[in-house]
């Protein structure tokens, strides 16, 4: 790690040292390729104190309109990074492609700390203005850049260690950059990886805000990263054509630029049109379907949605009087039907007590699909026109549990969003809540939703003004809660309130209907035509699934491809027969977090995530690239905890 430089001298020998005698001395060629602009282009003098100039107000307004947008959907990004950073001597910063900084994220006290520095809202810190710094440096080469302390061309900045990436807007360019700039010395790499998952997620809200009359595509070659950041993500007109895509699209599908598929019917990216895509999700419960691309090179996990641009008006989390938050409202669905007579009773039953707004309590084993349950319960309920919300309470740290329920209003620190967060409850409003694996939800929140079921108001984190809201609640769990109660683990108050009716959703293995549940599975996989020998039904249907229907959905989606077209038999069948190579369908419990890692490891983790994308997670394809074997290459995702699924 580079040590702040505090002798303006010995700076600018150093720099003159690099720049015009080609001695790098532990220089990165990014930064003497800035240094050389600086001194070049720009004319600057690195011992000369200089502060970046600083808009006025009418010139800072004109700015934020042309990116008002971006600005609108970084505002609750950063706030969740810089909490997650927890660092009082830093600062979340998004700026335009000018290095011009239009929103910050800071403690106060860093705020007044660093403005003397011209770190401040309206400061102009372009390369031209302020020398090599992360922003104006990010800018200028078109990629993430960290500038440590002596990195700085101007010395009063080496106090600074900035990390900054670009964001892309939907078309492909450079629309802003974020930038994180502490005092602390927080590993580069990390950081760079914080910054850019925050940025997709920046860029995914921006394609949802600017294409509201769109269908929205998610899609990845794996299908447990469809509704994750890996995604990839299209959206396409009622013709089914192209408008935008974000970054893991155009990876995933092999392209460089939005350009090369703009206006190309979904048909002729995919074996598929808008339509068939559309059904098909909507009969799996918007969980991925099989698709492939049109020279069926490789397969996809795609789920395809209605556009939100049919909206409720309703008064969101934190929101002024007079003030509509747009929410989307989802046509009603037709309910399903299930040929097992005893999941077919059960279902009428939920259907009877949820008309009269009674709490609902799904419990069942993990994969059971109580999730599909609440679904349709919820499609065939009064409020079925209204939206269906749901939040796994295993999945979410408990330290965002809190905000993603009651929803975050600004006021904790500097940057906040202006309107705060709408939570999950307050999105529920006139719809439906689902709780799935509501056992693990910390006890202290227990008792705030229970205020909230007791009262019908909900507190967003920060406000101090109650907003009513009116929904319908289904809770699931794959524990008994009773047992949790008498434990002490969870509240008796809560789960009477909870429970208004208990139903248990039954394991597959005791389910009558499993042959028409592998047929519908083998028609969402796209293999509605799949033959199957007697020894790979036996198989099937003997098996005990202790993963249930998500397991199923994962063998079956395996035997289609290992079969190929041919009939599935129980050599396609590997885990089945015990075969270690073909993994378990991943269960609804949280997934395991990635340890600490050194900073080169975690360097290391994202090349090779970056690597397996590149290839679709071809196995084979990257252990050929790198010059290793396949099981060298296993054994190395292990080591830096990337999960291993079987690769057909």
């Amino acid at each position: 790690m580079n040590t702040a430089v505090h002798d303006p001298q010995q700076h600018l020998h150093r720099i003159l040292d690099v720049v015009r005698h080609g001695s790098r001395n532990g220089t990165s060629a990014l930064v003497a390729d800035s240094w050389a602009r600086c001194l070049d282009v720009f004319r600057l003098d690195p011992s000369q104190a200089r502060r970046p100039a600083v808009l006025d107000a009418e010139a800072l307004r004109a700015h934020r309109e042309r990116i008002e947008d971006v600005i609108e959907c970084a505002r609750y990004e950063m706030s969740t990074l810089y909490q997650q950073l927890g660092d009082p001597q830093a600062a979340v910063v998004l700026t335009d492609t000018d290095g011009v900084i239009l929103h910050m994220a800071s403690s106060p006290e860093f705020e007044r700390e660093v403005q003397p520095l011209g770190l401040e809202v309206g400061a102009v810190w372009s390369e031209a203005e302020a020398g090599t710094n992360g922003m104006g440096t990010c800018v200028a080469a078109a990629r993430p850049v960290a500038v440590v302390q002596d990195d700085h061309f101007f010395t009063h900045y080496t106090s600074l260690t900035c990390s900054a990436v670009p964001v892309h807007d939907p078309g492909g360019e450079i629309c802003a950059v974020l930038d994180v700039s502490s005092r602390s010395q927080v590993p580069q790499q990390h950081l760079l990886l914080l910054l850019g998952m925050t940025a997709r997620m920046i860029e995914n809200r921006l394609i949802d805000l600017r294409f509201r009359d769109a269908h929205p595509i998610h899609f990845h070659s794996r299908p447990e990263f469809v509704y994750t950041l890996h995604e990839g993500k299209l959206v396409v007109d009622p013709g089914g054509r192209v408008l935008a895509a974000n970054r893991s699209a155009l990876t995933q599908l092999g392209v460089d630029s939005v350009r090369q598929i703009r206006g190309h019917r979904l048909d002729q990216i995919f074996q598929t049109t808008l339509d068939d895509m559309l059904q098909r999700s909507h009969r799996a419960a918007f969980h991925p379907v099989v698709t492939y691309r049109t020279n069926a090179a490789h397969r996809f996990f795609a789920v395809a949605r209605q556009p939100t641009r049919s909206v409720a008006v309703v008064r969101g989390a934190g929101t002024p009087a007079g003030v509509s938050v747009a929410t989307p409202v989802r046509p009603a669905q037709p309910s399903p039907t299930f040929a097992d007579p005893v999941l077919q009773a059960r279902f009428a039953t939920a259907q009877r007590v949820i008309a009269r707004g009674t709490p609902l309590l799904l419990r069942g084993e993990t994969g059971a699909g109580k999730e599909v349950f609440a679904r349709g319960v919820h499609a065939s309920s009064p409020r079925a026109n209204g939206p269906f919300v749901a939040i796994n309470c295993a999945s979410l740290p408990e330290s965002l549990i809190e905000a993603e329920l009651f929803g975050y209003r600004a006021g904790a620190f500097t940057g906040a969003e202006r309107r705060g967060r709408q939570g999950k409850i307050a999105q529920a409003d006139g719809g439906t809540l689902f709780l799935d694996e509501i056992g693990d939800m910390p006890l202290a929140l227990q008792a705030r939703l229970l205020r909230v079921l007791d009262e019908r108001m909900v507190t967003p984190l920060g406000a101090d003004e109650p907003q009513k809201v009116d929904f319908q609640l289904v809770s699931a769990s794959h524990c008994n809660l009773g047992d949790l109660v008498a434990q002490g683990a969870f509240r008796q108050d809560l789960y009477f309130r909870l429970a208004g009716i208990e139903i248990v959703v039954p394991a597959l293995r005791e389910r009558s209907d499993r042959a028409e549940l592998i047929r519908d599975v083998l028609a969402d996989e796209g293999a509605a035509d799949a033959t199957i020998s007697p020894a790979a039904w036996d198989l099937l249907m003997r098996h005990p699934w202790p993963g249930n229907v998500r397991q199923l959905r994962h063998v079956l989606r395996c035997a289609v491809a290992l079969a190929d077209g041919a009939t599935i038999t129980p050599e396609h069948l590997p885990s089945l027969r015990g075969d270690p190579c073909c993994a378990s369908a991943p269960s609804d419990a949280a997934p395991e977090a990635v340890p600490a890692l050194a900073p080169a490891q975690a360097q290391e983790r994202q090349e090779l995530l970056d690597l397996l994308e590149s290839q679709r997670w071809n196995v084979s394809h990257v252990a050929k690239q790198l010059g290793v074997s396949r099981n060298t290459l296993y054994r190395r995702m292990h080591r830096l905890h990337i999960p291993v699924t079987h690769s057909a």
